[in-house]
């Protein structure tokens, strides 16, 4: 009874509140494809301590969900690209999906937004792309039916698979082939007010042709940079350069007005001998220098009233990933809880291990409004 009364309160505040699922500008998604990486519990020290407010997981796995209750920590959880097909056919699946993993789970854990499947448009498996739109109506509609919408944001993302070119950005427009999937999709969006969630990684661009990319642009370092001519822009880093072809994309599409925010960037510390610049000095410098750009709260040169903000990718490397070796190897932290390299967390170092418990860490607030301490 008095979990249903803080529930009923908590919905009745956060009505008058703007939808948001990402506070600040910085977050990390929490990837747990591995089997030695550090429990939830320990996960938890650890991103209070490094004072990392927003994560992102893959699924909605309930011991991650309860060990996040009462952290403050602002969690966006995920329709699986499996569960996509059961949730468009099945209002009814839907309803029972947000009960059992978003519901039940409020208001302790923080849950704040649902992506629905991962690089679905443009990826391999085309028979999802028709059911994705109805899949994030259903998911929709079942929160709003459980007067949970003004809380949870819907969303999905995308790969860059989804444009035809990038560069220069001015250039940038959807493939064809998804075009009659996206724009559906994008008019739902814009009518529940979800941001465009793209995954950049500067680093894929870079390996695909390391000749003709000059490797300070993709790493934040000084640099010529580039000039569009359409725009008439001068771009000194590749990020910038990718959430601007994504504006342009939304543009030419006709939404205007819609935000993108980056659900996955980051580099890779180890490689195959094809990926070249797969290594700790580059993973460093460029998840270094991406922190220091989104501490300064600032647009892209096409987009400067639009502050740009990003989740890393990852906290963890994850040794049972399928693929290059690169996969593997995205982790801020290594799988003891030390960190990989030092990217500049106040209060933890290269000795750091998730080991600690929480009184370990310095801050004197409850859990349940550490959030309030938290970027």
């Amino acid at each position: 009874m008095i979990r249903r009364f803080f529930l009923l309160f908590f919905l009745f505040f956060t009505q008058f509140a703007s939808l948001q699922a990402f506070t600040g500008t910085y977050g990390i998604n929490y990837g747990r494809i591995a089997d030695n990486i550090p429990s939830p519990d320990e996960v938890v020290t650890l991103l209070r301590a490094a004072k990392i407010r927003n994560i992102r997981i893959y699924d909605a796995d309930h011991s991650v969900l309860k060990a996040f209750s009462g952290t403050g920590l602002d969690i966006v959880i995920g329709v699986t690209n499996g569960q996509l097909q059961d949730m468009s056919s099945s209002a009814d699946h839907a309803l029972n999906w947000v009960k059992q993993n978003v519901q039940a789970f409020l208001p302790e854990t923080r849950i704040r937004g649902i992506a629905v499947g991962n690089e679905v448009l443009g990826g391999s498996n085309n028979a999802l792309w028709g059911v994705l739109l109805d899949a994030a109506k259903n998911i929709y509609n079942a929160t709003k039916k459980l007067h949970l919408d003004k809380l949870i944001q819907i969303s999905t993302a995308h790969s860059f698979a989804v444009f035809q070119t990038s560069y220069p950005p001015s250039s940038c427009k959807f493939n064809d082939n998804i075009k009659q999937y996206m724009k559906p999709l994008l008019e739902f969006f814009q009518q529940i007010g979800s941001p465009f969630c793209v995954n950049a990684y500067p680093f894929l661009v870079y390996i695909g042709d390391p000749e003709n990319i000059d490797i300070n642009y993709a790493l934040f370092q000084p640099t010529k940079g580039i000039d569009d001519p359409v725009y008439k822009l001068h771009y000194d880093n590749m990020l910038d350069a990718q959430i601007d072809a994504a504006y342009t994309a939304l543009e030419d599409a006709g939404f205007h007005k819609m935000e993108v925010i980056v659900t996955e960037t980051g580099w890779a510390s180890a490689g195959d001998q094809n990926e070249v610049g797969a290594n700790v000095t580059n993973a460093r410098t460029y998840n270094y220098n991406l922190r220091k750009r989104l501490a300064k709260k600032k647009g892209t040169p096409h987009r400067p009233k639009d502050v740009l903000k990003a989740y890393i990718f990852a906290i963890f490397n994850e040794d049972s990933k399928p693929g290059p070796t690169s996969e593997r190897n995205y982790g801020l932290f290594k799988a003891d809880g030390s960190i990989s390299y030092n990217v500049g967390f106040h209060g933890l170092n290269a000795g750091y291990s998730s080991h600690l418990s929480l009184k370990d860490i310095e801050c004197n607030c409850k859990p349940t409004l550490c959030y309030v301490l938290l970027s």
